[in-house]
């Protein structure tokens, strides 16, 4: 089955894929917990003053950039407010630890078993996270006089709530995954990204008369997402050589083949972004709940929240910008060099008979994989180091306050995209050698 000319690769698989039944049965299913996931985000909880709540997400740029990767879940506070967040943040720290915790270590090397036991580690880590997140959400909302109920049961109620909203959602994903079209948890916040994007055009169209510094804004999004397309599927490719030694009868015969290791640009993701926004926030979320009340004289605490505020005016911003880019780069650096050294790939190429032409097996691959990665990171870091500041850019650029280019959800949205289609094109290609498409 030929793709027909001028119809875009997406468009063409999604097409293939409803013409045989189980991709089909499949893409509605996975449409259908979506469904579900929007019905959840707009259940709220009791006791909070919804207006004062969305007029707080309006002025503070930071809750909005949340709000969207919820997709109004946080704006209506929602059981569904924290998303699958607490997950993704078990998730990390279960990668950190499985290289310093032994008994971790020896559960990743035992294959797929020891990957679900990791898994459920990472599940019941959730809970305790969810709560933690709830509670720092509830007490926020407190501070601001938004949550109207003050008492220990009502405090429980809604920390239980939102901590079983959240494992409804991962619950929704891993259904996803099973039964639908893959990457369950990163369609739902995908989903919960894309169903935000239209309510805040919308406030940004009705904030703005002059249409001029939208168009820009808009340019500039599309110029973001074509070079976060271009570093997401760059990468190096390493030659590798494979010997094997099979027996027929009483001969011996000499095999070899040739293959290469993809080392990717970004290896790290949107990860660096997270790990350095959270360490960008905490100064100013302490401070915050230090800082003199608006109408008083203010104090030490007025100025380092003001110098750790995403939205501060220059040359103020250029502050909280410029730290910003350089935490992103370090944290790339570590974060792959983390997960690069989890890989071990040159202990995997001797064990399986392959080696790198040139290089000797052993740590001599090893250092040269780790040099290779090395450079390459570089190019990486200062990828997500620029899409990281590209909110600052759009503002300062487009003078568009209102609409919030969040550059971890554009990496979202462009890798979830890019790997759905992967996924449905693999699917399709497939059942073609299968026969199912003539």
């Amino acid at each position: 089955m030929q793709q027909r000319e001028g119809r875009p690769r997406l468009i063409q698989a999604l097409l293939d894929a409803f013409s045989l039944p189980d991709l089909r049965r499949r893409l509605l299913f996975t449409l259908g917990m979506l469904v579900i996931f929007r019905f959840v985000a707009h259940v709220p909880l009791p006791g909070v003053d919804l207006d004062a709540l969305r007029e707080l997400f309006d002025r503070n740029q930071l809750l909005g950039m949340l709000d969207m990767f919820s997709g109004g879940a946080m704006r209506n506070f929602s059981v569904a407010a924290m998303g699958v967040y607490p997950y993704i943040t078990s998730s990390i720290i279960m990668q950190l630890l499985v290289p310093v915790i032994p008994g971790l270590r020896a559960l990743s090397q035992e294959g797929e078993a020891g990957r679900r036991r990791i898994n459920q580690y990472t599940h019941w880590l959730t809970v305790p996270m969810a709560g933690l997140q709830g509670y720092a959400q509830l007490a926020l909302l407190r501070s601001q006089g938004i949550v109207v109920h003050a008492g220990a049961l009502p405090t429980m109620a809604i920390i239980v709530s939102l901590a079983a909203g959240t494992m409804f959602l991962v619950w929704l994903g891993e259904l996803i995954t099973e039964r639908g079209i893959g990457n369950g948890i990163s369609i739902i916040i995908f989903g919960g990204i894309v169903a935000g994007l239209p309510e805040m055009i919308g406030r940004g169209f009705l904030a703005k008369g002059d249409i001029t510094g939208l168009i820009a804004f808009v340019i500039l999004a599309l110029a973001t997402m074509v070079l976060i397309v271009i570093f997401t599927e760059g990468h190096r490719r390493i030659p590798v050589q494979y010997a094997r030694t099979a027996f027929r009868g009483a001969r011996m015969y000499r095999q070899s083949g040739s293959t290469h290791i993809p080392l990717r640009v970004n290896t790290a993701g949107m990860i660096p972004l997270i790990f350095a926004m959270s360490l960008m926030i905490f100064p100013g979320t302490i401070a915050s709940y230090l800082a003199s009340p608006p109408g008083q004289d203010p104090n030490f605490w007025n100025t380092v929240a003001q110098w750790f505020s995403p939205s501060a005016p220059l040359p103020v911003g250029l502050f909280y910008w410029g730290f910003y880019f350089l935490m992103v780069v370090a944290f790339a650096f570590f974060y792959t060099m983390v997960i690069f050294e989890q890989m071990d790939l040159a202990r995997t190429l001797q064990r399986q008979g392959g080696f790198v032409p040139g290089v000797r097996p052993g740590k001599p691959t090893t250092d040269y994989l780790n040099k290779v990665i090395r450079h390459i990171t570089w190019g990486g870091a200062l990828f997500l180091a620029v899409v990281a500041i590209i909110p600052f850019v759009a503002r300062e650029v487009t003078d568009v306050a209102v609409l919030t280019l969040s550059s971890m959800g554009m990496l979202i949205m462009v890798g979830v995209a890019l790997d759905t289609m992967k996924q449905i094109e693999a699917q399709l290609t497939m059942r073609r050698y299968e026969g199912f498409l003539k």
